[in-house]
């Protein structure tokens, strides 16, 4: 074993504790209390360090529980030794140190980061390492790592231990109940462990579970081991049922031949390492692992001076560290705002006042949401409209629609595109308003600090919306592009798309749509700071107008209603259209041949097979030209074949750009489904107030994959003091269009994806003035841009995956967009032109 080298400043710890029990620390009593009764136990302080993994939130969200206060999370190119060794020895901010799970190995030093010199430097501090961690726990004591027998993401395994404290209150082997999640593809070899290093768990059985199975843990036969009188001993291999020492891969082949090292501990340092995820939403006992650690680290004797001298509060420390790590610099809760006065008004700032009406259970009458926007908004090829449509809202899911087109002073729209791919370049904005005018400028912190800034420059009152059953009041509508995942936490694009990288509509006046009891909506915003009088008062003003008349144009309908027909008849934008007749021998192209995709899915695979990722989300692009294709017509037709409860359709007329977008329902691998789920933990578990995250076990995976669910929706889940836009940074793109860990995949994906995804694997949605927002994925979406149509697809591949069953897959989920433009292709007549257009027809 390498000689100690621990830090000298500091006044040494105790010799040896964790060999001795006697010379275990005692808990001190807190200042200021008696003899009577038992003090609350101290909150232990965790340095936790993110191998830039996708779970590392959700290892911060178990800790604050456990600990009593949030951990400090810190990359692992973040801070240099030097910095390790002022907040852990000179300032004694940290009890304990936590190192997460991340892409890659712990020999690759870009990988693993600072994580190695404080395995080897910092031996008197409880560190608990998980997956990587647990990985470079062996590599720094001389274990070779090398690929699993198998590689497992997403699935778990039953366990047996041997009874260390790390396992306390845990039962062990086949149906015991203690089932965990494994994410991996290597492991270290038990044959190469050092002395220095005890082996403390494994696998039970060669059994892989989903997460559906793992649900209820059944601990009829189980056998708790472990208690409080077998943390400390002066038997080394005690920690173990086979003296120390697991038998080997070789060994156990010839024995049972799937005993995988699931765990272990150094024989004089308290380190820990467990190669699955405790913190995984399917993971038994998980907490249970961390309340051990927590319990191993106070125990160890952090307690008396080190415990009173603690100084994470320290201003130099928040100070020291980037705000978007040090989480716990930013928790505090959204203050209500009461309906109380506005402020006065600050430069540049807008005080929106809303009026709206209702007119109860109309949608029933008039035959469907597609009849109110075709007579609203469907008039001149339905330019410059948007229409987020719930056209599937089984499942309770996606109750309400909202339409809208050009509308009054405020409305106007705002195009971006990035200046170059790298992260942090800024782009154009050029902003047209309702009458035509542009401006144009350079946004040096990009879009989304933009919409921020846009959004809290709006001041509004609460009373306004008291009543409206649905979050979106008006404001932002339109799209973010997959591109703008550079102002998130991808480095670089690998091309530049062809359509902008973002897109929206201020709507100053909307139609809503409540599908469960047929009521309608009309809503419209003005400016109380630009009225005349500035009090309020909208009588005679242009909005109150533009409800008065919508509301006139929706009894008329309700009158004419046996004539409402839209379904197959596109004469809704004033023009007349025929079937062409004739054949075109053009069709889709698919950007890579079957042959380049497939093996772009075997390079999926070996990647997934070095540990470089869990899971990467393969796309590929296939186009066809669409020249005069009726956009609107197509929409319909596909919200009518492929109802899907978050379709969306957006028109942005000077752009020559239209989304026809549905997300359909679709059932994923159980694997897969897992990943999701503990994907969408990790992102809450960034913009959550620590410990409020709550997710079930059992979910329809597909009802939480917009954005919106990721952060606002979940039952017991506490927003920390963030925007919506810096929630929609913790969550974009969606990790189910990019893989695990999402960095890391994303890199993957631009090295093999050859064009832009675009607008597909965004997002479309809003942002209401009042900061609510909603926004979906985009996929099963065609999207018309100057003459052409272009469809993204595509599948994630998991470590279980069948190359030619993917490529199956991806044109299997390509086929109902392409089937409706190729019904669209049409010969079009219009009275205006001397001239017959065709489109093109495969």
């Amino acid at each position: 074993m390498a000689a100690l080298r621990l830090p000298t400043p500091p006044p040494p710890r105790a010799p040896a504790p964790w060999l001795h029990s006697s010379h275990r620390r005692r808990v001190a009593a807190p200042r200021g209390a008696g003899g009577g009764g038992a003090a609350p136990p101290p909150p232990v302080r965790t340095l936790l360090i993110d191998n830039y993994d996708s779970y590392t939130y959700n290892i911060f969200q178990e800790l604050s529980v456990v600990n009593g206060v949030p951990p400090v999370v810190v990359r692992n190119d973040e801070w240099t030794w030097r910095d390790v060794y002022r907040w852990v020895y000179k300032e004694r901010a940290f009890d304990n140190i936590v190192i997460s799970p991340g892409p890659g190995s712990p020999a690759c030093p870009s990988d693993i980061g600072i994580c190695l010199r404080i395995l080897c430097e910092c031996g008197d501090i409880p560190i608990l390492g998980v997956c990587l961690g647990h990985q470079a726990l062996g590599f720094v004591h001389g274990a070779k790592i090398v690929h699993a027998p198998e590689a497992i993401h997403g699935r778990l395994s039953e366990l047996e231990h041997s009874g260390c404290y790390l396992f306390n209150h845990i039962p062990s082997g086949i149906n015991s109940g203690f089932k965990v999640v494994r994410y991996h593809s290597l492991v270290i070899e038990p044959d190469s462990l050092s002395e220095d290093l005890i082996s403390i768990a494994w696998t039970a059985s060669p059994k892989m579970l989903s997460f559906l199975e793992s649900d209820k843990p059944d601990i009829t036969s189980s056998t708790l081991w472990g208690s409080l009188d077998n943390l400390f001993v002066t038997n080394q291999s005690e920690c173990s049922t086979t003296g120390g020492k697991m038998p080997s891969i070789n060994d156990a082949s010839e024995l049972d031949g799937y005993r995988v090292l699931m765990g272990v501990r150094h024989s004089a340092r308290p380190h820990y390492g467990v190669q699955f995820h405790p913190e995984s939403v399917a993971t038994h006992y998980g907490r249970q692992i961390f309340q051990n650690f927590k319990k191993i680290t106070t125990d160890f004797g952090l307690q008396t001076p080190l415990l009173q001298e603690r100084k994470i509060s320290s201003p130099d420390l928040k100070n020291f560290v980037a705000n978007d790590l040090l989480h716990s610099a930013r928790l505090k809760l959204w203050d209500s705002v009461g309906p109380c006065a506005l402020p006065k008004r600050s430069s540049g700032d807008k005080c929106l006042r809303l009026q709206w009406k209702k007119i109860d259970n109309f949608l029933n009458r008039i035959g469907g949401s597609e009849n109110i926007f075709s007579v609203l908004f469907g008039h001149h090829s339905a330019e410059d409209t948007f229409w987020l449509d719930s056209s599937s809202v089984d499942q309770n899911r996606a109750r309400f629609s909202f339409m809208g087109g050009k509308g009054g002073p405020l409305w106007k729209q705002m195009t971006f595109h990035l200046a170059s791919q790298r992260a942090n370049c800024g782009g154009n904005l050029t902003i047209r308003d309702a009458h035509g005018c542009t401006v144009r400028n350079f946004l040096k912190d990009g879009f989304l600090d933009f919409l921020d800034k846009e959004m809290q420059s709006i001041q509004y009152n609460e009373k306004d919306y008291e009543g409206l059953p649905f979050d979106f009041h008006g404001g932002f509508v339109g799209y973010i592009g997959y591109g703008l995942k550079v102002e998130c936490d991808a480095s670089s694009n690998s091309a530049k798309s062809s359509t902008p990288d973002a897109c929206f509509f201020f709507a100053d006046n909307l139609v809503v749509v409540d599908h469960n009891n047929g009521d309608v909506y009309i809503l419209s915003l003005h400016d109380e700071y630009s009225s005349g009088n500035g009090d309020g008062d909208y009588q005679n003003s242009i909005h109150s107008l533009w409800l008065a008349n919508t509301e006139k144009k929706l009894l008329r309908m309700d009158a004419m209603a046996p004539r409402l027909s839209i379904n197959g008849n596109s004469s809704i934008n004033g023009n007349s259209f025929t079937i062409s007749s004739s054949v075109n021998k053009q069709r889709f192209v698919i950007e890579k041949s079957k042959d380049e995709y497939i093996r772009d899915v075997q390079s999926c695979l070996d990647y997934i097979r070095d540990g470089e990722s869990y899971e990467l989300c393969l796309t590929t692009q296939m186009k066809r030209r669409t020249d005069y294709m009726d956009a609107l017509k197509l929409y319909l037709k596909l919200r009518k074949q492929n109802p899907a409860p978050y379709a969306a359709w957006l028109n942005f007329s000077s752009e020559n750009l239209s989304i026809c977008c549905s997300s359909p329902e679709s059932e994923k691998d159980q694997a897969e489904n897992l990943m999701i789920v503990d994907l969408l933990r990790n992102d809450l578990g960034k913009v959550c107030e620590p410990g409020s995250v709550h997710v079930p076990r059992l979910m329809d995976v597909e009802s939480y994959k917009t954005v919106h669910t990721m952060v606002s929706t979940i039952r017991g889940t506490k927003m920390s003091d963030l925007s919506p836009v810096d929630c929609v940074k913790a969550a974009f793109p969606g990790g189910s269009m990019t893989g695990a860990p999402k960095v890391r995949s994303m890199e993957i994906l631009d090295s093999l994806e050859t064009s832009p995804r675009g607008i597909y694997s965004g997002s479309v949605g809003f942002f209401s003035y009042n900061k609510t927002f909603d926004l979906n994925i985009v996929i099963r979406t065609v999207v018309l841009h100057n003459g052409e149509a272009s469809i993204g697809a595509g599948g994630a591949i998991v470590a279980l995956s069948d190359p030619e069953a993917e490529y199956n897959e991806m044109l299997l989920k390509a086929k109902a967009p392409t089937k409706v433009v190729e019904e669209c292709s049409q010969q079009i007549y219009n009275p205006d032109r001397s001239d017959s257009m065709q489109t093109t027809v495969s």
